[in-house]
């Protein structure tokens, strides 16, 4: 996405400040908005998914690890519910924000290199949508594949009470042009690097939700 992108800027408790280029607020970790959507399933013993999608490897930022299903920046002057754009730019996904449960906000930073301080403060949807991986329309610069991950094996690999867990999935075939299946091995360092108190109150809204 260009440079040129304006984003809104705050304090870390939402206080706005004004707006600044994108590049601007990376370089200096200035407090910016971002819209976070999991998509979850459940199976037929009520077990519970997350999706996750695999980032392309061209990405800047953690490239080919696991990152939350669907995620964007805000831009200056949108509103949260805005972000649901990314679902049907990123998945292919075209659905009301009202579909849309909201589980709540998190502040986080990440240092993924010495020029690059990103301060978010994550405003967390959830969508349950049982379709099958393989109707996903996905937006091939950004993501590379997509793979469901029980959340009782995640909390177990957070936790270091196993060393990894098996996911299925589909990547995109270059050779077919389409998404094919599979299942995949992951370990704790292949997903990106989302803070505790992110994953307790994704967890604990979850929990108590469905």
């Amino acid at each position: 996405m260009s440079e040129t992108e304006l984003f809104d800027i705050y304090t870390k408790d939402m206080k706005k400040l004004g707006t600044a280029p994108r590049q601007e607020v990376h370089a200096k970790g200035l407090w910016h908005q971002t819209f976070h959507c999991w998509i979850m399933k459940r199976d037929a013993q009520g077990e519970i998914y997350l999706l996750f999608q695999r980032r392309h490897p061209n990405k800047d930022v953690f490239p080919l690890l696991l990152d939350t299903s669907c995620a964007g920046h805000l831009q200056a002057g949108e509103d949260v519910k805005d972000g649901i754009r990314e679902l049907k730019e990123e998945l292919g996904l075209a659905i009301p924000v009202e579909d849309l449960t909201y589980l709540g906000r998190v502040a986080q930073e990440h240092f993924p290199s010495p020029d690059l301080i990103d301060r978010e403060v994550n405003h967390v949807y959830i969508y349950e949508n049982e379709q099958s991986l393989l109707h996903y329309r996905i937006q091939t610069e950004e993501l590379i594949g997509l793979y469901w991950v029980s959340i009782l094996d995640l909390q177990e690999l957070r936790r270091g009470e196993r060393d990894e867990l098996t996911s299925t999935g589909v990547y995109m075939d270059e050779a077919s042009g389409g998404l094919k299946e599979e299942q995949a091995t992951w370990r704790l360092t292949d997903f990106t690097p989302n803070s505790d108190e992110y994953y307790q109150m994704l967890f604990d809204r979850i929990t108590s939700l469905f």
